[in-house]
């Protein structure tokens, strides 16, 4: 059983229910982040000095980072199938996920609190030009890879497809004028569309 410290909303609290779901792991799961608990808590910070969601406690071990905990719960639960013990697949597999991490969410984060939370902060056309640029450069270089594959690391669903997925499903959501069309891109959402894990954490509930 994993204790869930992170409100469900949350993009990375979503990877490691989508995870748990996937596995078979039974979770509870506790609200924190705005809105909610504050995660500048003592005890909070206590298990995550930065004082970000979600956190993971599985019996005695406390584990943040969303990517982290979801190659956690893949290997402890011997599943092979979707982070391979082979260290050169493991590592293909862990590639897409840090770039997910670092390249791919840094590239739409202005345009995504412009567009969709109306962050007044976040208000220049420039950089909102620049964001919406960089965050369709990192979709087409997702369009390259998928043009000869069905999944992004390998020829089966590995935990690389869950970041990705969930950072796919927020390029659908948000209101981006004239978005260019990715065809290999819109086959791998409708394929990740058919994981019912998917559709609950990934896609808000709805197929």
């Amino acid at each position: 059983m994993i204790r869930l410290l992170g409100k469900a909303s949350s993009i990375n609290v979503r990877k490691v229910l989508w995870a748990c779901d996937e596995i078979g792991v039974p979770y509870t799961r506790e609200d924190w982040g705005s809105g909610f608990r504050a995660t500048n808590a003592p005890e909070f910070l206590s298990l995550n000095p930065n004082g970000l969601i979600p956190v993971a406690i599985i019996g005695d071990v406390v584990l943040w980072e969303s990517n982290s905990i979801v190659r956690y719960l893949a290997s402890s639960n011997g599943r092979d199938d979707l982070l391979p013990a082979d260290a050169a697949r493991r590592a293909r597999i862990e590639m897409w996920m840090d770039w997910q991490a670092t390249e791919f969410n840094n590239s739409w984060r202005y345009a995504f609190q412009a567009l969709v939370r109306k962050n007044p902060a976040f208000a220049d056309p420039a950089e909102i030009a620049a964001s919406l640029r960089e965050w369709s450069k990192n979709v087409e270089i997702l369009e390259r890879q998928l043009r000869s594959r069905a999944y992004i690391a390998d020829t089966h669903f590995t935990v690389s497809d869950i970041p990705i997925g969930l950072a796919l499903n927020r390029w659908f959501e948000t209101p981006i004028p004239d978005r260019p069309h990715f065809a290999a891109v819109n086959d791998y959402f409708d394929r990740l569309s058919a994981r019912p894990a998917f559709v609950r954490h990934g896609r808000n509930g709805v197929p």
